[in-house]
């Protein structure tokens, strides 16, 4: 929680003081066309890869496979679209990090134990 906490002061303080030195090195316009450009390319880039995460998770039911991989895959999709969508260079590229397949194979795993100890701990429960 502590984390947390820290994350939601220290993140907030380095998008504004990256977005005031861009602002100063390239202009205020092209800043906030910057800004734009990556919340339409990352809304896109979120659909493309959600769309072909959900044929994924279709596939594997189909083959009468657990669907875990598509998942996780949808839940870093999921993360990294809302960072994109968030304004500010450390969050998206934060967020390119997550909707890109080749980089999402390092998160995944982070993603895992985080719910795996949430679940052991009964902060999330799973109905069967």
């Amino acid at each position: 929680m502590r984390y947390m906490l820290l994350l939601l002061i220290i993140i907030p303080a380095l998008e504004i003081g990256l977005l005031v030195l861009s602002g100063q090195a390239i202009g205020l316009v092209p800043t906030v066309l910057l800004i734009i450009t990556t919340g339409i390319l990352g809304a896109y880039l979120a659909k493309k890869q959600g769309i072909e995460t959900i044929r994924k998770a279709q596939r594997d039911m189909q083959y009468g496979q657990m669907p875990g991989e598509a998942i996780m895959d949808g839940l870093c999709i999921l993360v990294g679209g809302i960072l994109l969508l968030t304004p500010g260079f450390v969050t998206d590229s934060f967020g390119f990090l997550l909707l890109l397949p080749p980089t999402r194979r390092m998160f995944k795993p982070f993603f895992f134990r985080l719910f795996k100890r949430w679940i052991n701990k009964g902060n999330v429960i799973i109905y069967r």
